[in-house]
């Protein structure tokens, strides 16, 4: 691979480091936000689900724009987000600005859902597609533990009162670096080509080439594909064609957030404290949980493009049963009255949890929804699989603190278990294989080239 090839992937990533932080950081600020603007287990919810709903925003309206004004645009435009989000929520002063910041933060987390995969997937050749694509998700698990290292530190050294505004002001200083580095970075070729660009696309082709024989397929590819596009420039999304990938999308993004994934991370000391931790040890754990799955994701990484996309699918969703089971069986053993033993435990359940979520569907999800819609609607079918993903993320995590309060910790994992019974059922019999097939083989291997046959 190119010098290039490798930046560009890495600093597009760097949107998922933001992502992942965002998502995190909340979980050391849950009960000091309680406290300050006086939330029922209800409100707390609503307030944590406010980042959500806006990344329902911002998965919902960034495939149309990425399509017109360019991925790197608006990669732009979700730093900026970024930053805003953070110091908004840093300094707000009751719960309405807080959830005005939180919502804007959370757009710029959904539009960086869709465009970064994107733009990786775009400048990578397809054979290591797999592995540029999953920097992204190294990245947000990368976030996710700098975000709970950073809770826990500050915690440490500022008085509680203040501490929560500095977890989520830090969350700045990677935006702004993010916004720097994306001045060294081009456009997409196909992106280029696709505008009218030809002579801009060609020479980022070929700066992103290895080798002259690489440049020329890349490029007949390429104008191929586009060529096929204009031929139908007004092509409807939700058509029998395209069902096929609509619904693959729509059932791997479900079922990512259906494992309770969001739910756990955002309430992780949380759970830990319920489960019979103390305030500090809980932080400490769920650097512990960070930290797994971080090492769990590099390691998927490592094999993604050998083993393939669904084979780690089959080994996360069985994790994901071991885990989820545990985690029930120990609640409903302990509860109501939990111990430092049963803290223990849950911790455990915890960390195998997170590496089946990160060697599975953490790591396959952005990959696999990238790699399978048509580059005609790419950026429609990213858009649908991520706002699919935000939904269910803001329903799980508003949901979970009065579940957790009516109902217990037993029954909030034996609903997370059902639903992976489902995931195991559909990576079985439904989804396919997608490593190592190029962007623009990909959708007559699914069966969607139908304009040739109705040509």
């Amino acid at each position: 691979m190119r010098p290039l090839v490798i930046r560009s992937a890495i600093v597009a990533s760097l949107g998922g480091l933001i992502f992942g932080f965002d998502t995190a950081v909340i979980s050391g600020t849950t009960t000091y936000l309680a406290l300050e603007f006086n939330l029922s287990p209800a409100g707390l919810g609503f307030t944590v689900a406010t980042a959500l709903i806006g990344t329902i925003l911002g998965a919902l309206t960034a495939g149309i724009p990425a399509d017109r004004y360019g991925r790197k645009k608006m990669l732009f435009l979700i730093g900026a987000l970024f930053v805003v989000g953070a110091v908004g929520s840093a300094l707000a002063t009751n719960q309405i600005v807080f959830i005005i910041f939180r919502f804007l933060g959370g757009v710029g987390v959904g539009m960086a859902s869709v465009c970064a995969p994107i733009y990786t997937a775009e400048i990578s050749p397809a054979a290591h597609r797999g592995r540029l694509v999953g920097l992204v998700q190294f990245n947000i698990v990368l976030g996710i533990l700098l975000a709970y290292l950073s809770n826990f530190l500050i915690r440490m050294a500022l008085p509680a009162d203040v501490a929560w505004r500095w977890m989520f002001g830090v969350m700045a200083i990677p935006a702004i670096v993010f916004l720097l580095l994306l001045f060294t970075v081009p456009e997409t070729p196909r992106w280029l080509l696709s505008a009218g660009q030809d002579q801009q696309g060609a020479e980022v082709a070929r700066r992103l080439c290895a080798t002259q024989a690489e440049f020329d397929l890349e490029i007949s590819e390429l104008r191929a594909s586009l060529a096929a596009a204009e031929n139908a420039p007004t092509v409807p999304f939700f058509t029998a064609q395209h069902r096929r990938v609509i619904l693959m999308a729509v059932a791997i993004a479900a079922f990512n957030q259906l494992s309770g994934i969001n739910a756990i991370l955002y309430y992780a000391p949380a759970v830990l404290i319920k489960a019979g931790a103390s305030t500090d040890a809980a932080f400490l754990m769920a650097v512990a949980v960070g930290l797994m799955n971080l090492v769990a994701t590099m390691a998927a990484l490592a094999v993604i493009d050998r083993f393939g996309r669904r084979r780690l699918m089959l080994v996360g969703s069985i994790g994901y049963l071991i885990s989820l089971g545990f985690l029930a069986g120990v609640m409903f053993y302990y509860e109501p009255v939990f111990t430092p033993t049963s803290s223990i435990l849950v911790l455990v359940g915890l960390l195998v949890f997170i590496a089946a979520h990160a060697f599975g569907q953490g790591a396959v999800i952005w990959v696999f929804i990238s790699e399978i819609f048509p580059n005609r609607i790419r950026g429609r079918g990213q858009s649908l699989g991520s706002l699919t993903h935000w939904v269910f993320a803001a329903i799980t995590s508003w949901a979970f603190p009065p579940v957790i309060a009516i109902l217990g910790g037993g029954w909030a994992f034996s609903l997370f278990f059902i639903c992976m019974i489902g995931q195991l059922i559909w990576v079985l019999k439904v989804m396919p294989e997608t490593k190592g097939v190029p962007l623009e083989e990909m959708e007559e291997q699914l069966g969607l080239s139908h304009w040739r046959t109705s040509a």
